[in-house]
């Protein structure tokens, strides 16, 4: 197993120095599903939720969290992203909001945190928007799918 890149010899959390990295082109892709009644996804495709255009809001918040990531988790870095989008799509079948953020910079350091981080905040603003009607949502799946760009190369989720 590979060693924990942010904790010194001594073990003290530390920001990893990517000084030294050469700069390319890196993606991350992200995933997460809301699960909810059947309801409450009919709210959504119908434009029917009280707090209004669920997927939009849900869609700008993902990408504004993204763009925030460093002030959210301590020990990333900030990156000059080049672009973001997140999607959300219904699945009827599945009684779920499916949701895919796409994440890029050309930098020294990836963007998985990034793109993790606007796939959960839109899985959490579908939630905050269709609370009322429904408690019982859940956030789920949240995983990163993908990865390219750096020493370490290309990630696929099998």
């Amino acid at each position: 197993m590979s060693k924990l890149t942010h904790f010194d010899e001594s073990g003290s959390a530390h920001m990893v120095d990517v000084g030294a990295k050469d700069v390319t082109e890196r993606r991350a892709v992200a995933k997460a599903s809301v699960g909810m009644a059947p309801e409450t996804l009919a709210l959504i495709q119908e434009g029917r939720a009280k707090k209004g255009d669920v997927l939009g809001v849900a869609r700008l918040a993902g990408i504004m969290a993204a763009k925030r990531t460093s002030d959210l988790i301590p020990l990333c870095h900030p990156l000059p992203l080049t672009s973001v989008s997140v999607d959300l799509t219904c699945d009827a079948a599945n009684n779920r909001v499916d949701i895919e953020a796409d994440c890029r910079v050309t930098g020294r350091t990836g963007v998985e945190m990034e793109a993790l981080t606007a796939a959960s905040v839109a899985a959490l603003t579908v939630y905050d928007m269709c609370k009322a009607v429904d408690r019982g949502m859940t956030i789920h799946e949240v995983r990163l799918v993908h990865k390219s760009g750096g020493k370490s190369g290309t990630f696929e989720a099998s």
